[in-house]
């Protein structure tokens, strides 16, 4: 309840007895002693205060609900002022049977007591299961509009938009040849490869080819302390998707939001696994229009199931940026650096295995070393061929571990072939 009171006094033109004033200042002494402040209700009451002692009666009765003199005094104070009139003849509505109309009396005095209790018919905002009140509805997570990104605007990697084309694609923006042939417009691609190459700039580039939105997941939007909940925000995500087709779900990180089950100690992630492929399966629900992306950096560590035809069943590599890519690339981080002569040709030999974010961090080591020396001389210099050969030369390829990881993967762990396309990539590379 409020520890503040509102000032019920009466103005100037109506004069209280010393008595009341008395009272007054003991009630302000004392707000929530029930006895004293019907006291000084009954007072103000019999003196023809009615507007006060409605206030006094409406704070006692907030206080003690049940209290009989309390609702005698609020029946008298609702009433024609009469104090000589008799309790039991109250001129405030009264129902059949002779009892107190307390929905009209609260409509009364409704501006100046507020609800003890909410209304049956508020509106308000679901509570999550831990009563946080975050319910974690499915407007909670963020559907990006149809980006101008496209496949063009990734640079070189032909192999991998032509594979893109003609396998995901291609089937998607021809709805009704998928319908005459029998393909549903769905689908699940995994996308895998050392980190940095652009995994998720792909997939904002195939969500802008198809004129879809974009949801992008990870394993922060889903995973939740309290049992239950990770399962329910799964089911959010692709029941936002459902409802804003032709929509692309990106789950980022992979192997961290569907995790191999026999690894996974813990229920609550297999359970949130298990959700995940009753949500690709679309039990119960109609998943046309929504394209599933997925990425990751150890597909190894990836559940079997989720790559269930039917599921994530097309793989695509992504592979360290190739010649066209990197020069690509370099141009676009050294765009709006001071730069003089600098042999883009030249760097793009010098960064072969590279990946993009490697790529940003050369240009990045390259104007940090010529605004150091700008600093110490005192006189501004551009960045040149020499800063940018220096940066590649002092930083080792990202992508080194990764290869080293996934060579023992692709010759000794290869069931089916599903690593077919990384073995020859890595016999080409001479990485065996």
């Amino acid at each position: 309840m409020p520890d503040e009171f509102p000032d019920t006094s009466p103005g100037p033109e109506a004069a209280e007895s010393p008595l009341i004033g008395s009272l007054r200042t003991a009630v302000a002494a004392a707000p929530r002693d029930v006895p004293l402040r019907l006291h000084l209700a009954e007072l103000l009451l019999d003196a023809g205060h009615g507007d006060a002692a409605v206030v006094e009666a409406a704070f006692a009765l907030s206080h003690a609900p049940g209290n009989a003199q309390a609702r005698a005094l609020m029946a008298r104070a609702m009433g024609e002022p009469a104090p000589a009139a008799p309790v039991e003849q109250p001129a405030a509505p009264v129902q059949q049977g002779g009892r107190f109309d307390w929905a009209a009396a609260e409509q009364e005095v409704g501006d100046v007591v507020p609800p003890r209790f909410a209304r049956p018919d508020a509106k308000e905002a679901p509570l999550a299961v831990d009563g946080s009140g975050d319910a974690g509805d499915a407007s909670a997570y963020d559907v990006d509009a149809p980006g101008s990104v496209r496949l063009a605007d990734v640079g070189g990697m032909q192999e991998v938009k032509d594979r893109l084309e003609a396998a995901f694609l291609t089937p998607m923006r021809n709805p009704e040849l998928s319908r005459l042939y029998g393909k549903s417009l769905r689908g699940g691609l995994l996308l895998y490869g050392p980190p940095g190459c652009g995994k998720t700039f792909i997939a904002r580039a195939i969500a802008g080819e198809l004129g879809a939105n974009f949801i992008s997941v990870s394993i922060s939007d889903v995973l939740d302390m309290w049992v239950g909940n990770s399962e329910r925000n799964m089911h959010e995500v692709f029941e936002t998707a459902r409802r804003q087709t032709p929509c692309v779900v990106f789950l980022d990180e992979l192997d961290a939001l569907g995790a191999k089950r026999s690894r996974t100690q813990h229920n609550g992630m297999r359970n949130t696994v298990n959700q995940l492929l009753t949500e690709l399966d679309g039990v119960g629900d109609v998943n046309d229009g929504v394209f599933v992306l997925a990425a990751t950096n150890v597909p190894w560590d990836v559940d079997i199931a989720l790559r269930r035809p039917g599921r994530l069943d097309r793989t695509l590599l992504v592979l360290p940026p190739d010649g066209p890519a990197r020069d690509a690339i370099l141009r676009y981080h050294l765009r709006d650096r001071p730069i003089e002569s600098v042999d883009v040709g030249r760097l793009v030999k010098a960064t072969d295995g590279f990946s993009g974010a490697d790529l940003a961090h050369v240009c990045e080591s390259a104007a940090e070393s010529a605004l150091l020396d700008s600093a110490r001389t005192g006189t501004v210099r551009m960045i040149n061929t020499k800063d940018l050969l220096g940066a590649a030369k002092a930083i080792r390829p990202s992508t080194e571990p990764w290869f080293a990881a996934a060579r023992n993967v692709a010759m000794f762990a290869n069931e089916g072939g599903t690593y077919d396309e990384l073995l020859a990539y890595l016999k080409k590379a001479r990485k065996l």
